[in-house]
């Protein structure tokens, strides 16, 4: 998928109405989004008026994101994902991370996000970052070529986990990595809504079945889990299609 342009605005409509299109057909062939996977009630994801909020003043004193962006191991020259970017707050520093030969994938499902992620791009002056309009099931990441995706309080939102997760398998490189970083269910003091948090134990429960092995963890983040899987290599998919759903 090209970058959504805020230059040429004719050729950006046509753009959007060509995926909008491929994207309900998309989903006209998929089966409904779940509501509950494993035990778990999924939750909605967040709309694009909402975006201001994860651009807020107090988030680094809050999560700690410089901790955490230190402690992913990106290295310049790799290609990342940033899964549900948003308007591009971790893009923009993972763009710095992996420099000038290194690039960043940067995935949404709402266009309007991926504008806002150019507009913040442009105004940087950032250009090794592309943004992709992916879809409920696909996030339209080339096969075998990304060293990570970065997950940061979205996963709870996927309505199509396993097709998800099986996508983002299947775009990792042979030593990808998949970094789960979500608010955690087990402590109190974490100002969210239950419904956005997760526990390890849930966590564990999805990921593995799904062919992603645990192979690191980073237990100093504030509020979040921060969890690394790759990809395993014994995982045998589930010949009848489960769902997995409860």
């Amino acid at each position: 998928m090209n970058a959504l342009t805020v230059k040429f605005p004719l050729a950006a409509l046509v753009l959007f109405l060509t995926t909008s299109f491929a994207a309900a057909q998309e989903k006209a062939q998929l089966p409904p989004g779940l509501q509950f996977y494993k035990g778990r009630e999924i939750a909605q994801t967040m709309s694009y008026h909402g975006a201001r909020w994860l651009t807020r003043d107090r988030r680094e004193r809050e999560e700690r994101c410089s901790l955490m962006w230190v402690n992913l191991g990106v290295k310049p020259g790799m290609t990342v994902c940033d899964m549900g970017c948003g308007n591009g707050f971790h893009s923009l520093q993972l763009a710095k991370m992996v420099g000038p030969k290194g690039k960043v994938l940067a995935v949404d499902i709402q266009p309007q996000m991926l504008k806002l992620l150019n507009e913040r791009a442009k105004e940087a002056k950032v250009t090794n970052v592309k943004p992709i309009l992916g879809t409920l099931a696909d996030p339209k990441l080339p096969k075998g070529e990304v060293d990570m995706i970065l997950c940061v309080d979205v996963y709870h939102e996927f309505s199509h986990p396993e097709h998800m997760l099986n996508a983002m398998r299947d775009s990792l490189s042979p030593e990808g990595r998949v970094v789960l970083v979500e608010y955690r269910l087990e402590d109190p003091e974490v100002p969210i809504k239950l419904l956005h948090k997760m526990s390890k134990k849930q966590i564990l429960k999805e990921l593995p079945p799904n062919g992603l092995k645990l192979v690191h963890q980073f237990d100093r983040l504030p509020w979040q889990h921060m969890m690394f899987f790759g990809r395993d290599q014994d995982f045998v998919p589930d010949a009848s299609g489960a769902s997995g759903s409860e």
